[in-house]
């Protein structure tokens, strides 16, 4: 694997769902309090090096009539989500020039203006980081890759519902779309 090298002015550093309701989940292979701690390494190197914190949390409307409810095998739950469940954690020390974006789905493209706000800010290369990989990660990586942004994914500093289906993104799906990558690499690379 070759060094990992960024140019932070064109870098973003992409944060899935990492939120009070998602980060009281069991997490695997990686602890939610790994990831998130993984994560906040990550921002305070790209806050010094100038890149872009982007920090993307799900929510929607307290009666839900905006959640997807298509007929699956095994449908997300239903129910009601506690007030503070889209609420960013502390952890990540939000800072007054981060972006925050809120997504109604899986994606942080769809319906939401990111990619508007990366275009502006001539952002071409994302990092990302999150929970799960399975779903929000991978979901808003497919929709980077089908507008041409180059990404790093922070194997350690993402985790799934199951190892299996962390290691099945690792392997299968993100060498394909971009760059794998652990913490050390992505700080480092940041010139940390």
């Amino acid at each position: 694997m070759a060094d990992l090298t960024l140019e932070p002015t064109r870098t973003a550093i992409v944060v899935i769902d990492l939120q009070k309701g998602t980060v009281g989940r069991a997490t695997q292979p990686h602890a939610a309090a790994t990831v998130v701690a993984n994560t906040a390494l990550i921002l305070r190197a790209a806050r010094r090096a100038g890149a872009v914190p982007i920090l993307v949390h799900v929510g929607g409307s307290p009666d839900a009539p905006d959640r997807l409810r298509p007929t699956a095998d095994e449908p997300m739950p239903a129910a009601p989500l506690p007030p503070d469940w889209s609420e960013l954690v502390p952890e990540l020390e939000r800072a007054p020039g981060d972006l925050v974006i809120l997504k109604r789905q899986w994606g942080a493209f769809y319906g939401t203006d990111l990619e508007l706000q990366l275009r502006r800010r001539r952002l071409t290369t994302l990092v990302l980081c999150g929970i799960a990989t399975e779903y929000g990660v991978e979901s808003t990586a497919r929709d980077a890759y089908e507008r041409g942004f180059d990404q790093v994914f922070v194997s350690d500093a993402m985790a799934a519902r199951t190892a299996q289906a962390h290691e099945h993104c690792l392997t299968r799906i993100f060498p394909r779309m971009g760059r794998v990558r652990d913490t050390r690499a992505v700080v480092a690379a940041l010139g940390g």
